[in-house]
This record gives structure tokens, sequence and C-alpha cells, in this order.
């Protein structure tokens, strides 16, 4: 037998302490706790159960001595059961902390685990679950990082790649079989070589905290591969584990790695809702140990969830108890497992107070003020389903916010639909309209063409119309509406025609992401023209239509080599990353503006030209001097004018080119294939830009 005492209330969670482990969970309408712990030889049943007899604040605790690291447990704990009232307690059912660090294993789906018998929906269902339940495991946070520190880059120095562990390692022959797919895989020399030759400066992780494949997925032979369904808010997903050491050890390494190699990590983290979906949702922790707290529960029948998420419940995040757990979280990824920033899923409902949306609300507040929190990258998804649910250009300083206006219109203006060139040149610019108030800067607006949810940038010059059949879903799920053009072909082809201009268009919208004001994020695969065969929802796809193909065809290579030399530009030019908007002034010393916006005739364009439907070509003439002194200091570089050319028309344009005393010489062009012939010195006062292309010079000339 264990020898148990009082222990503290806090910490929450499983923690070592000089005798054994500490445990502390929080339930308010809870009448007994009992802790549960686990041989790992028997995980049938518990070793031993003890009753938690100490209670403050609603927080049931105890100290366990005798046991280390390593220890297995769970929960059972007591209540009424009154789902009307929004009392769902159940002591026959094993619940996970929800503090855990680690868990030993996935759900193993059995009818034990939901909370009511299947004949009926409603006979509370008494069946033990405990053989199906993952365990808790007691870990220590110990880590030697050996003096890396964390890189903390500049936001207008930051060039995000969003990417799936598993999927950007699985088919990479480089790398040992027996890793792929894992953390290790994801911080081995062979990935951070590849994305810091690339350029990036961040990944953004797809979620990694543990999560649930949805039972009505495992039914059909498929996963929740994207990760979107967390129950487990504090460890990191085993499944991502090759299970050499310990998975938040194996994390702690790829943090590690990609820190030394000035790649910062940025984690996509799911705080707007639970796996335990609605009311017909198993019972796996947070609906057995405090319903009423955790959940946004229906006035009118507390036995219903209210749903902002899509996903069958929302978290609560204006119970103080819901928001300590998700401040928490946050720190413990920020100071234990170093990590660099979070992206918010679906962070309006994060923003909700009693239903409503205030960027005032207590979440808001606390994250801005928290010395830890504050400090790191914040990034907000700006929308959930629920109410005023879209917020774009609406989220705090310190905040930035994935630009949905910015995708529809890069996707539509390449595409062709007239009338697109004034908001193109809002979007380029760095969406003043949206982030220029309240002491923003560009880069508060994340750019991005494709993110995970949707089309990837191959398939988006290559369908017309999503193609998710694999899910098997008779609504096939995925948005309807993508600004797609597949250039005549539904899908894949072998017209040369085609596949070029599939491959241009590809190319001119990377183009124009580099040289957006703003930060740009780039879809891991884009730049190797990576497909889902069609799938823009492909949540639930764990294999090959998911997974980078790294066997690479002459078109693909070359896409690649032309997004490396892009992305050089970017990071060695300083005007194409500045901290401030363009004011349209013109910079002391140069008698010209910062920049201009110019027809193929260096006509500035005014406001009567932005709508015009049938322009459909730009020239954007900035200012080499266009940002302060300070920013070439800091970067060491000198930089002259840039002229970015866009032609979205279906006719090539003959573009005239400043000529006072300046030269100039071509760097990249979508049309031409061998960029290994770039730059080239150009000898004309004209540039001839073919139909659907884009092209940017640099001035030679300069001091």
């Amino acid at each position: 037998m264990a020898i148990v005492s009082e222990g503290k209330f806090y910490p929450l969670g499983s923690s070592l302490t000089n005798n054994g482990a500490n445990f502390a969970i929080y339930s308010e309408d809870a009448t007994s706790v009992h802790l549960a712990l686990f041989k790992n030889s028997d995980l049938n049943s518990p070793n031993e159960i003890i009753d938690i007899k100490e209670k403050d604040a609603h927080v049931w605790h105890c100290e366990v001595s005798g046991i280390g690291e390593g220890q297995l447990y769970g929960y059972y704990v007591n209540g009424p059961y009154k789902p009307e009232e929004g009392l769902r307690f159940n002591r026959n059912k094993l619940l996970i902390d929800p503090y855990s660090k680690s868990l030993n294993s996935k759900i193993n789906w059995d009818d034990s685990i939901f909370p009511y018998d299947f004949r009926d929906g409603k006979t509370i269902n008494n069946m033990d679950d405990t053989p199906f339940i993952p365990k808790s495991r007691v870990i220590s946070d110990q880590y030697d990082w050996q003096d890396v520190k964390k890189p903390e880059r500049r936001w207008n120095d930051t060039i995000i790649y969003e990417t799936h562990v598993k999927g950007l390692t699985q088919l990479r022959e480089d790398i040992d079989k027996s890793i792929r797919g894992t953390y290790s895989a994801f911080g081995s020399k062979k990935v951070v070589d590849y994305l810091k030759d690339l350029g990036i400066t961040a990944v953004e992780l797809m979620p990694i905290h543990q999560h649930v494949d949805d039972k009505v997925l495992v039914d059909r032979g498929l996963s929740n591969y994207w990760g979107y369904n967390t129950i487990g808010f504090f460890a990191p997903d085993l499944r991502y584990s090759a299970g050499q050491v310990d998975q938040v050890r194996e994390f702690k390494d790829m943090v590690f790695n990609l820190h030394s190699n000035g790649i910062e990590v940025i984690l996509d983290v799911v705080y707007n809702h639970t796996a335990e979906g609605n009311h017909m949702g198993p019972l796996l922790s947070f609906r057995g140990i405090d319903n009423r707290t955790y959940y946004f529960l229906d006035p009118a029948n507390q036995s219903n969830y209210v749903d902002f998420t899509g996903t069958g419940n929302s978290l609560n995040v204006s119970h103080p108890q819901v928001l300590e757990m998700i401040m928490d979280s946050l720190r413990y990824w920020a100071t234990e497992m170093n990590i660099d920033g979070f992206r918010f899923d679906l962070a309006s409902t994060l923003a909700r107070s009693l239903y409503n949306i205030n960027m005032l609300s207590p979440f808001m507040n606390i994250i801005h003020q928290d010395p830890v929190l504050g400090n790191l990258k914040l990034i907000a998804e700006p929308w959930d389903i629920g109410p005023g649910g879209y917020q774009v250009g609406n989220f705090p300083q310190k905040w930035s916010e994935w630009n949905g206006k910015y995708r529809d219109s890069l996707r539509k203006f390449w595409r062709g639909d007239g009338g697109m060139i004034g908001e193109f040149v809002t979007r380029i610019s760095g969406s003043s309209d949206l982030y220029s108030d309240g002491d923003k800067r560009p880069h508060s607006s994340i750019n991005f063409i494709t993110c995970h949810d949707g089309f990837t940038l191959m398939d988006l010059v290559s369908y017309n119309t999503k193609h998710n059949e694999a899910n098997t879903e008779g609504f096939e799920g995925g948005v309807d509406e993508n600004y797609s053009y597949n250039y005549g072909v539904e899908g894949k082809t072998e017209d040369r025609e085609i596949i070029g201009m599939r491959y241009r268009s590809m190319k001119n919208m990377l183009l124009s992401l580099m040289v957006s004001q703003g930060t740009p994020m780039i879809l891991g695969g884009d730049e190797i023209g990576r497909t889902q065969r069609g799938n823009n929802n492909a949540y639930c796809q764990d294999n090959e239509i998911s997974w980078y193909n790294w066997n690479l065809n002459e078109n693909q290579k070359n896409l690649y080599k032309f997004v490396h030399r892009a992305i050089a530009l970017r990071r060695s030019n300083p005007v194409l990353a500045r901290k401030n908007f363009f004011q349209g002034n013109v910079v002391e010393g140069t008698g010209m503006k910062d920049v201009q916006w110019l027809d193929n005739n260096l006509k500035e364009l005014n406001t009567e030209d932005w709508s015009k439907p049938f322009l459909k070509c730009l020239m954007v003439w900035i200012n080499g001097r266009s940002t302060s002194e300070v920013e070439y200091t800091y970067r060491k570089l000198t930089g002259g004018d840039l002229l970015l050319l866009f032609n979205a028309s279906d006719k090539d344009i003959m573009f005239k080119l400043p000529n006072d005393t300046r030269e100039w010489e071509l760097y990249l062009d979508s049309n031409i294939l061998d960029i290994d012939t770039l730059p080239m010195s150009l000898n004309s006062s004209n540039y001839l830009l073919k139909a659907r292309g884009s092209a940017i010079m640099r001035q030679i000339n300069h001091n």
C-alpha cells in the first residue's frame, strides 16, 4: 500500500516531489475523487485506488510516496448524473487527467467508453471502461538545453512553413525508415538542413497535442490525421514518437535541433473545443470531471452543448478554471518545451465572453499581460462558426492573423478575375485597411495562398471542384468555393502546355507572396508541387494523399529552385519586409515616393483604375531607400530600387522600364524555366512580360 499524505493543491496535474508524486485535479461538483494507480504489466485494472480526502478551492489533492517517474494513473470521479442540469458523473469511467503531460496509448474504442446505453441513447451506461482508456504518466521536466536559446526572430524577418510532423517525413527515403513520421525524423539533420536551405525561419506545426481519432472515422478505416481533436493540452502526441525515448524528450530533442539552426517552432493549438464531442459523445476526461465548468452549456437545456466550432462542443473560456488551464498549458509549452509561438485554431471562440465576442475578454487581457506569453508570436485564425465569428482585422495588438482576405484576393487575381487590381494592391502592400489602426504593423497580416485546410497550390491550379470521395462522407466536406482554375483539364494531365501554365501560375502566386508586405506563410510541400488529388479537406487521410512525395520530376525541381530564389530575395532586401506600412510619400534624399503603382507605360494609377475590369497588369516601383537606416544596419545590407511586374491577363504585355540613370537586372521571371541563367542584365528600356506571368527587376547601379 502506498503512503498517502495531504499533498498540495498546486500545481494541477502530477508532479514529482522529494518523496514521490503530488496529484491535483479540479472538480467543483464532484462528491468524491479516486486516484487509480497502474502497473505497466496490468493496464486493465488499477493496482491501487486511493480515495482523495483533501480539497481546497475545488482542487482535490494528495501526495503519494514511493512512486516516481513513469507511474501510470487515472481518475474515477463520482457525483450526480443529471444531464438536464449539466452533471454527467459516472464512477465507473476512468478519466484522463486534463493536465497529463504524457499518455501511454491512444483511445481503444469500446461501447463502455460512452456514458449512455446504445440501445436507447439515454439510459446510463455503467460498464467499466478502464482497459480502453489511455493512462496518464508521471514525468520529469528535466532537460539539458545546453545554452541553446530561442532564435527570437523579429516578426518582419519571419517566413513561416506550415506543415505536419508525419506528412513531411513519412516518405523521405533519406531518413531511416524506423523513425519516419516522428519528432525524431522532423528534427533530423536532413529535414532541418532542408528547411534552413529553403530559407524558412519558423515551422508552424499542425496540432501535436494528444488527440483522439473519432470513432466514426476509425469504423471507416480512417483517422483524424490533422489532429484538431485534442484530449491532452499538455501532452505531445505519442503517434509521432519513434519510441526510442519517451515522447516528451523526443519532442524536446526536435525543438533543440531546430533552434540550434535558427528555426523557430510555432504550435497550432486547439483550445476552442475537446475531443468529447456533443451530448452523444464519449466520456473521456473533462465531461466526467466537471462538465459544467469546462463546457458552454445551453442555458435552456444543459444536457446540450453550445457549439461555436462545428465539433459538438466549445470550451467555456469565460470560466476562471478553464482559463487557468489554457494559460498553464501555454506557459508549459513556452517554458518547459521552449516553443516560440502559437497559432490559435478558431481563435474567435477564445474571445467569447458569455457567448458574444469581446476582444477585451479575460483570455485576451490575460495573455496580453502575461510576461512569458505576451512576448511570443501569437497568431489567430480569426473566425469561428458562431454569430459574429468572422473577426479578420479585429484582434488586439501583439496578435497576428491568418488573413483570409489576402488568400482569396490573390487567388482571384491570378485566376484572371476582372476588377481585382485595387484589391490585389491592398493585399500585397500589407492590408493596411485591416491592420493600420491601433498601432499595428504589416506583420499583423499572415499572408498565405494555401494552408492545410483546402487545396494545395498544385490542386488550386489543377481542379475546378473539390474531389473528397476518399473521405467516404456523402456530403464530402470541405468548402465549395476555392477560387481555383484547372486550365482546361480537371486533375492530372500529360498536356505540356497546360502543365506549363499550371507551374507558371504557382510561381506567380508564390512570388507575389514573397514580395508582399506582411508575414509570408507557405503550405509545406507547395514548393515542390505537392498534390492531394483534389481533396480539399484531407483531415482524415493519413496516407499518400497527405504525405509529401519527395520523388520530384524536373518541373518540381525547377519550382523548388524558383521558390528558393524568391525567399532569398525577400531575406536579402529590407524593403520587402518593412516594419511599417507604405505612406506614399517622397523619401528624403531620393526624390521619389516610397512606392509607386504604375501601369505598363509608367503611368501612375489612380483611384478610378483600381476597379477597372479590363486592367489586369501592374508595375510596382519600390524605392530602395524606403525603409529606415536602422533596417539596413541591422541586416548589414544595402539595396537598390525594385520593380515588381504582374500580368494576370491572357496576352503578352510590354512594360516600359524607368531608364533615367538606373540600370536593371532581371532577378526572376515565372516564364523562364532555367533560372540558373539569372540574374540577367537588361539592355533595353522595355520588357515583354508574357501572359499570366510575373517578374522582378533589381537596380544594379545603386549606392
